[in-house]
Parts: structure tokens; sequence; C-alpha cells
């Protein structure tokens, strides 16, 4: 297969994807890296609770605006970039905030929905929201911007396919028809709500009994909030999935050598074809090298003494069996990638002493990325 590098040439949005803890934010920085660095105006963002692109990038902080990494980390870092490098972290909450501003009706409703002590709750901690908001930040960012590239690093998720269901269990939430039908209010109730007259009215009954008055009057406000605004939401979703289906977008999956990320890497694989989504390429990341030329005999203790200019038992047994350890290892991994490797333009990265924390070190994973 053609090497990465050249399948990425005409993207403008790329699409890290693969299982939690496989390095897709240090590929993802070093994929924008690398266009910064040959001339392009780039963009990386992140949804990394644990804030390592900011120090790998010389910044203090990552908010919900774009930061430009400053020349002067560069020159620090022996870099010298013809492009722009800029880099952000999502802001769930605020996100929805804009979302929701976008699409209310009125300034009335809006402000209905951003002060309900439930929305305030749900719009950071609802299951899928992440992932959600990723999408539609990138669509933002994508239409409203004029980047050369913009590299989105999904949430690090338990099942990376999570990324592209969970804006479908947002949308099935909010315009679930049988919702209103469960709490809607009503004149003069002391609770402000309406039982419902079926099989609702138990549920409501004994949602008041264990939460209280005061909870199902925001869980209605909060339905009803929303009520009417669905299908600007779903329209909204139906053009960031344009986006993502565009020739020159492209998804990057990220994998490791374990049996369970090369497992995920090629699901998501399967899901994107099935959906016609762009599949750029892969990254086999954090395997294991052979240090040993192939087709070359290993050399055994005796010949290891002898290079090493001492007497037998010192360091010549240790070495042979690290050795052979290694090329064990070695030999596991690229079986366990091989069978993703084939199946899209890819790039393999060894495995590194250390993580990956400032600019040089993503420089140097830039470089492995090209080949």
């Amino acid at each position: 297969m053609a090497g990465l590098a050249g399948a990425l040439a005409g993207k403008r949005v790329l699409v890290c994807v693969g299982a939690g803890g496989v390095g897709k934010t240090s590929v993802a920085a070093a994929l924008g890296l690398a266009r910064a660095l040959e001339g392009g105006k780039v963009l990386v963002c992140t949804i990394d609770p644990a804030r390592r692109l900011a120090t790998a990038l010389g910044l203090d902080a990552l908010g919900n605006a774009e930061t430009r990494v400053p020349d002067q980390a560069f020159a620090a870092a022996g870099l010298h970039p013809r492009g722009q490098l800029f880099a952000m972290m999502l802001d769930v909450k605020r996100t929805w905030d804009d979302l929701v501003t976008r699409h209310a009706p009125t300034a009335e409703r809006r402000d209905r929905i951003l002060r309900n002590r439930l929305y305030q709750q749900m719009s950071a901690a609802l299951a899928g929201s992440q992932e959600y908001m990723a999408t539609e930040k990138l669509y933002e960012l994508a239409t409203d911007r004029d980047y050369d590239l913009i590299v989105l690093d999904t949430p690090p998720t338990a099942h990376a396919l999570d990324f592209l269901d969970a804006p479908d269990r947002i949308l099935d939430f909010l315009g679930d028809d049988q919702a209103p039908l469960l709490l809607s209010p009503a004149r003069g109730a002391r609770l402000g709500f309406r039982l419902a007259q079926l099989g609702g009215s138990l549920v409501v009954k004994t949602l008041a009994r264990f939460t209280g008055a005061e909870l199902l009057h925001d869980l209605g406000d909060f339905l009803a909030s929303f009520h009417g605004m669905y299908e600007g939401f779903k329209a909204r979703a139906a053009a960031v999935h344009d986006l993502l289906a565009r020739p020159t977008t492209g998804f990057v999956l990220v994998a490791s050598a374990s049996e369970r990320a090369v497992a995920e890497a090629r699901s998501l694989h399967d899901r994107l074809a099935s959906e016609g989504m762009p599949i750029a390429g892969v990254v086999a990341n954090r395997v294991t090298a052979s240090l040993w030329p192939a087709g070359r005999p290993r050399p055994g203790e005796a010949e290891l003494a002898a290079a090493l200019g001492e007497a037998e038992g010192g360091l010549a047994p240790g070495l042979a069996l690290a050795i052979d350890e290694n090329e064990r290892m070695a030999a596991f991994d690229a079986a366990a990638v091989a069978p993703l490797l084939a199946a899209a333009p890819h790039a393999v990265v060894p495995r590194l002493p250390g993580d990956v924390h400032d600019l040089a070190g993503l420089a140097a994973l830039a470089e492995r990325l090209r080949g």
C-alpha cells in the first residue's frame, strides 16, 4: 500500500479515531505539526482530559478558542515551520450552549434552556455529549474558519464506535416523541405537571416520591423547552455527516499492537467503509521494532562476549536474552497489526522509550508518520 503521507496530502479535515490509550492525541498533534512545518495553517482540536497536548505544544493551557503555538516554542525545539499551528480543547458545555443559542427560536426560549438546572448538568454529563459536540465543533471550524487543515482528536472512549453512534443517541433522546407525554405542563397543578393518563402516570408518581417536585419541574421544563427544536438539530447533524463524507475529509485509524485495539480499529474500518466515509489511512502505534536485520542470524553468547571484549559470564548472557525477547515481541506485534495494515495506506510507529511530551518529540513522531 502507498505510504500514509501521500494519502493525507489533499485532506482538509482529519479525524483520528481508535480505542482509548493508543496515542490518538499524540498522533493528531504530530499530523498537524507536519502540515504546519510544510507551510499550512493548521488547527488541532483535542478532547483530552489529561491536557497533555498543551504541554507538548509548549502552551500553558488550552480552551474552547484557538491558541497559536508561539514562534519561541518552535525555536526552543529547533523547529522552523513555514506555516502556523493552532490548538484548542473542546469545552463540551460551552459548545452545547452555542448550539442551543443557534437553534432556539427566541431569546426567551434560549435563556429558559440555559437556566434549566437539569440542562446544566446533562449538557456536560449526558452519555455521548463529548462525541456529539466534537462533531458539532468540527463542523463550525471547518465552515467558519480558513484553516488549510483541521485535525480532530476524538474522545477517549471504551469503544471507538461510540464516536460514530453517540450523535444518533443524543438526537434520539431529544426527538423522542414519548418524552413529552411522560411529563407535560399543566395549568394550576401544584407540581406544575399533569400526570400522564396512560402508563406514564405510575412512573411520574414514583419519580415524584423519590426525587421531589423540584426535579420533576426541571425535567418537564427541559423537555418542553426543546420542543420544536429537534428538526434544527437533525438538519445540523445531516450537514455534519455530509462534511465527514467529503473527499477532503479523511479518517485516520490509530491502534496499538494489542488484540483489543486492533479488533476495534478493524471494526471501525468496516463501519466507516459501510457508511461511505473516506478512510485516509492507518497508524500502527507503539509497535515493538525488530533490532536485528531480517535473515541475519542473531549472535550467541560467545559472539556477544567477544564483541564486548569480556570473559564468559559477563553481560553477554543477559544481552542475548534481551535480544531474543525483543525479537519475539517484534514478531508478535508485526503479526497482530498485519491485517490492519493491509486495509489502507499506513505508517508504523515503533514503541518509544517514553511519552511524547514536547514539540521536539512531536516532530520526531511526525517524521515517523511521514515514513
